[in-house]
C-alpha cells in the first residue's frame, strides 16, 4: 500500500471539512474469514472500554495509509451535518452520480466526486453544519425527481449520508469511509476527480469549492418534506382496535396538545416521547399525515409504542 507523508495543514483542513463529531470507526486490517470483507468497528480504550475520540493524529495516520477510518455525519448535540455524501456502488452508479452532480450544479450546489471500488461517492460540503433532516429532504427529493433509486431492503440504489433525520443522544447512525485514505479491501487510495493525485492538491481543490449555505438550502427545500417513498415501515396506520377488540380506535391527534404546523403533506409537532426526555425543543420530531392522521412517526426514532405510552394510552396487550 502506498503511504504518503502528510503536512499539519492538510490534517487540519481535513478535520475542518469532514469531522462533525469525535466518534469514528476503523476498518479492519484483516478480512472476515467467511465473508472476506473488511468490516468497520468502533475502537475502544483498552483500560476503560470507552470509545476513542478522533484526533488530528488519527487523521494523519488515516491519510498516510496506516489505518482507515469511517466518519459519522450527524452530531446528535445539534442534529446537524457538515456534509452530505451520496454513495453508489451498483451497475451504472457513476452515471447516476454524474447526473446528480449536473442537476446539483443547476441548483447552484457544487459537489466533488470521489471514485470508489465499485462506483463512487459524491460529496456536498456545507458552509456551516446544517440540519440533517433538511439535507436529506433536498438530496433525496432531487434523486427521486430524477428517477435515481434510493437503496432499500429489496432494491439497489444510492445511499445518502446522513441516513437519519435526527439521532437520539448516545446514538451514532451510520458511518461512511473517510475519503483519501486506503481502502483495506481494495488496497487502494481513491481520489477526487477535480485535482491531481496528491494530498496537498486534493485538499486545495476541496477547500476551493463553494459551500452550500443555510439560506441556500432553505430556498431549495421551501414547501418540501421527506418524500413519502422514504417513509420507513413504522409510518403505517394504527390498526383499528375497535374492529379487533371492540375498543375505540387510537387517534394521535386526540392526545396532542402542542402546536401543529404544516410541512408538505404532513403536520409536524413536538414528539411526546422525546418531550419526556427533554428533547425536541424545536417541536418538529413528530410527523402526522394530513390525509390520514392514523399515520405518524417520530423522526428521532421513537416507536409508536413509546409515543402511545408517553401520552398515557399504551397499546392494548394482545392475548392469544
Amino acid at each position: 500500500m502506498l503511504r504518503l507523508k502528510t503536512s499539519a495543514s492538510v490534517v487540519a483542513d481535513y478535520f475542518r471539512l469532514f469531522v462533525n463529531r469525535r466518534a469514528y470507526t476503523l476498518q479492519s486490517n484483516r478480512p472476515h474469514p467467511e465473508s472476506s470483507r473488511h468490516y468497520y468497528y468502533r475502537p475502544k480504550d483498552k483500560k476503560t472500554g470507552q470509545g476513542l475520540s478522533l484526533t488530528l493524529d488519527t487523521i494523519r495516520r488515516h491519510l498516510e495509509g496506516e489505518i482507515t477510518i469511517g466518519l459519522y455525519s450527524i452530531n446528535p448535540a445539534t442534529q446537524c451535518s457538515k456534509w452530505v455524501a451520496i454513495d453508489a456502488d451498483y451497475k451504472d452508479a457513476l452515471t447516476d452520480l454524474l447526473q446528480l452532480s449536473f442537476y446539483l450544479k443547476q441548483d447552484g450546489v457544487d459537489s466533488a466526486l470521489e471514485q470508489s471500488n465499485r462506483g463512487g461517492h459524491l460529496w456536498i460540503f456545507l458552509a456551516e453544519p446544517l440540519p440533517a433532516r433538511d439535507c436529506r429532504i433536498y438530496v433525496c427529493g432531487l434523486a427521486l425527481r430524477l428517477g435515481i433509486p434510493i437503496k432499500g431492503s429489496r432494491r439497489e440504489g444510492i445511499e445518502v449520508f446522513p441516513k437519519h433525520d435526527a439521532l437520539k443522544p448516545g446514538r451514532y447512525g451510520n458511518a461512511i469511509r473517510g475519503p483519501l485514505g486506503i481502502h483495506r479491501g481494495a488496497a487502494q487510495r481513491f481520489w477526487f476527480d477535480g485535482a491531481e493525485e496528491d494530498l496537498e492538491k486534493q485538499m486545495r481543490y476541496l477547500n476551493s469549492l463553494p459551500k452550500m449555505t443555510g439560506d441556500q438550502l432553505a430556498r431549495l427545500i421551501a414547501g418540501r418534506a421527506i418524500p413519502p417513498e422514504l417513509m420507513p415501515p413504522e409510518l403505517k396506520a394504527e390498526p383499528e382496535i375497535r374492529r379487533r377488540t371492540g375498543g375505540s380506535e387510537f387517534r394521535i391527534l386526540d392526545h396532542i396538545n402542542t402546536k401543529l404546523r404544516t410541512v408538505g403533506h404532513n403536520n409536524v409537532t413536538r414528539c411526546p416521547s422525546c418531550a419526556e426526555e427533554g428533547h425536541d425543543r424545536s417541536g418538529d420530531n413528530l410527523s402526522i399525515s394530513i390525509q390520514d392522521p392514523r399515520k405518524y412517526i417520530c423522526w428521532a426514532g421513537c416507536t409508536r409504542d413509546m409515543i402511545r405510552a408517553a401520552v398515557g394510552c399504551p397499546r392494548p396487550v394482545q392475548h392469544v
